[in-house]
């Protein structure tokens, strides 16, 4: 179909569970195309050939290819409207951008999954070491984000916005990776909150793991 939504995933990948969120709460149907980070497929050069960046994920959607989830977050709030995911206040709409790349700037990119395999492999790093760096690096961006999150509600207020949708596989990815998050009581609540609504239940890696 010339109109498919198609979605180049991978099911552990936080920045494809954040766009499998937005499209989940925008009701857009999609068809996902798995790409398996640990067996290398995103160096092969069928992938290539669409994103010659190598990363997870790629949109395919209204005859582009868009890369980068919060970019193609981007596009979905401006083709689907609603529910909005940034707010058209202008000063709101700062706070919940400067949320989201707290989480997908600052914290996400040092627990990569091509940083984890540097540091192995490049520069020698045992399990407990790697370990160390992702729970260090993650808890500070945690704190902060918990520092400015509201003592009640979403990060969004009452609906998710843009941080919320990055805050549910943070939260997924800090669990994984052993950070002790009732440090931070107010991002735990939140995520339940938010893990309790279908749509992003249903962008949950248990539930989207290839059988």
């Amino acid at each position: 179909m010339a109109d498919e939504v198609v979605l180049h995933d991978y099911w552990r990948s936080s920045a494809a569970y954040r766009v499998r969120i937005a499209l989940n709460l925008k009701g857009v149907a999609y068809r996902a195309v798995e790409v398996d980070l640990v067996a290398g497929d995103q160096r092969g050069d069928d992938y290539r050939a669409l994103n010659p960046l190598g990363l997870i994920p790629l949109l395919e959607i209204d005859g582009h290819r868009i890369s980068q989830s919060l970019a193609i977050i981007d596009y979905l709030d401006a083709r689907f409207p609603e529910p909005r995911l940034l707010p058209a206040d202008p000063a709101v709409r700062a706070l919940t951008w400067a949320r989201a790349l707290t989480i997908a700037a600052e914290v996400h990119p040092l627990q990569n999954l091509r940083v984890q395999q540097y540091l192995r492999h490049e520069m020698g790093q045992d399990k407990a070491a790697i370990d160390g760096w992702l729970q260090r690096w993650l808890g500070d961006g945690l704190a902060a984000l918990e520092a400015s999150a509201p003592e009640s509600g979403l990060l969004g207020g009452s609906a998710p916005d843009l941080a919320d949708v990055c805050l549910v596989p943070q939260m997924f990815s800090a669990r994984r990776f052993g950070v002790p998050v009732d440090a931070y009581p107010r991002l735990v609540r939140i995520d339940a909150e938010l893990n309790a609504l279908p749509a992003v239940a249903a962008a949950a890696p248990d539930r989207v793991k290839p059988a």
